[in-house]
């Protein structure tokens, strides 16, 4: 057991809790900035190659993607099961709950393998060009190799974090990253005397770079903590803790897949505009991602204490930290309004080539939109971080209605109708992303904290 899941807070306040929650949180945020720096290389190497290669692995990575996140919410449910059940001394239930959080990602990935290959018509019956659809379907189609390791090597993270092994987890995502990087170059471009793979070369690199940090994360587990025999009889079932993981988990994927489904969504509507419109919005899409990993890390963090909290039986410092949480979120949003709004063009230039001769209009049309990205910066901090409380005490199916309701049923209509009944184009497809967003920050929240001031535990007892 953890000092971090085992011990009462020892000093109540808001602000030790704010401490805390940076002090496990920042990891997380460099972590999850590690990984997504995947994408970001992807994005801007191809964007050097090509604004063609460049629309479609904006097309074929938010497909990847949507599965991605979909797959990982399992890996999201051991976090809570797993910090709930140390803080109340049950190793036993670490292991297991952890070792069916994998065997649920595989399976997850295998049941995926036939949308990745059939990735092209997918595309085309969406109303995606018939190039972008092809060169996104090739893509798709290697990039599912790297599905598997990439859901087990997130179980493995979640189960880390949760015992306060960030700093871990941060290692090697970023050593991942940069190998990652490293191809990209020589792949892509055929350089060191590497091929030109162009955009195949970019999903090998993926792909490599994910297993690599699967081996890695998971030699450091076998040998930093024996007490689980984590790989000991992997392959023996163990019913009650799958079932326990998948009751939880798959409303969080779901979840996932209402958020990521919006954004993914929205590129494809406006593949229905235009490439130089699809390329932009890639780019702000990019930029605004960034600055949301802040706050998934620290929602992370905030799962992790509220489930040490619920397994404490303690309920005033799942209050205090919730809000500790919350108002780092808030700061961060804050700032990110300002950047967002003093200089848009310069972050939209850093993802393509200064001589192409798209530059001028594909900055145009995506400085309008990360203007409309700092409208969304609040509330998508408030989701996200009552998704995370939320998922802390258990809670997940309500939350996944409130999600649903939020971002498709409020967020994806009013996109379509503002950008083609009303004629809005590119931002009115963001306006709903805003209104979206909004609304889902206002359910959510209301949802934790109407559980919040109960006093008693609010999630289901650990085993």
């Amino acid at each position: 057991m953890t000092e971090l899941a085992g011990a009462r807070v020892r000093d109540e306040s808001v602000w030790r809790h704010a401490a805390d929650t940076l002090w496990l949180g920042l990891p997380l945020i460099g972590s999850h900035l590690a990984q997504f720096t995947v994408s970001i290389v992807d994005t801007v190497m191809l964007g050097w190659y090509g604004i063609e290669a460049l629309a479609a692995v904006v097309v074929g990575s938010s497909f990847f993607f949507l599965l991605l996140i979909m797959g990982s919410g399992f890996a999201w449910a051991v976090m809570p099961l797993v910090s709930a059940e140390a803080a109340a001394g049950a190793d036993a239930q670490v292991r297991r709950v952890t070792r069916m959080g994998i065997w649920l990602s595989i399976l997850f990935a295998m049941l995926a393998l036939p949308a990745m290959l059939w990735g092209e018509p997918i595309l085309l019956a969406l109303g995606q060009s018939a190039q972008v659809s092809a060169d996104a379907g090739l893509y798709l189609a290697i990039m599912w190799l790297g599905l598997p390791p990439a859901l087990a090597a997130n179980t493995l993270k979640s189960y880390l974090a949760a015992l306060g092994r960030t700093g871990v987890v941060l290692v090697v995502t970023v050593v991942a990253a940069i190998f990652n990087g490293l191809l990209n170059w020589a792949l892509i471009f055929g350089n060191w005397g590497a091929p030109e793979l162009g955009l195949t070369g970019a999903a090998w690199a993926s792909v490599l770079a994910q297993w690599a940090t699967l081996v890695v994360i998971g030699l450091y587990v076998r040998q930093a903590m024996p007490q689980h025999a984590m790989f000991q009889r992997f392959w023996r079932p163990d019913w009650e803790a799958f079932f326990r993981v998948l009751r939880l988990g798959w409303p969080i994927g779901i979840t996932a897949l209402a958020e990521v489904g919006l954004f993914s969504a929205s590129a494809l509507m406006m593949g229905w505009i235009g490439t130089i419109e699809l390329a932009a919005h890639g780019i702000a899409i990019q930029i605004a991602s960034v600055t949301f990993l802040f706050h998934l890390g620290l929602s992370n963090a905030a799962t992790i204490r509220a489930g040490a909290a619920l397994g404490r039986d303690d309920p005033e410092g799942l209050r205090r930290g919730a809000l500790a949480a919350a108002g780092l979120s808030a700061v961060w949003a804050l700032a990110t309004v300002v950047l967002f709004l003093t200089v848009p063009g310069f972050l939209i230039a850093l993802f393509l080539d200064p001589a192409d001769a798209a530059l001028p209009a594909v900055l145009a049309v995506g400085v309008t939109l990360l203007a409309l990205a700092a409208l969304f910066q609040l509330a998508d901090a408030a989701q996200v971080m009552a998704l995370g409380l939320l998922r802390g005490i258990q809670d997940t199916r309500v939350p996944m209605i409130h999600a649903a309701v939020g971002y498709w049923l409020i967020g994806m209509s009013a996109s379509y109708v503002l950008a083609f009944p009303m004629e809005m184009g590119a931002p009115g497809i963001w306006l709903g992303l805003v209104l979206g967003l909004t609304v889902a920050g206002v359910l959510l929240s209301t949802r934790f904290w109407r559980l919040a001031v109960r006093r008693r535990p609010v999630g289901p007892a650990p085993s």
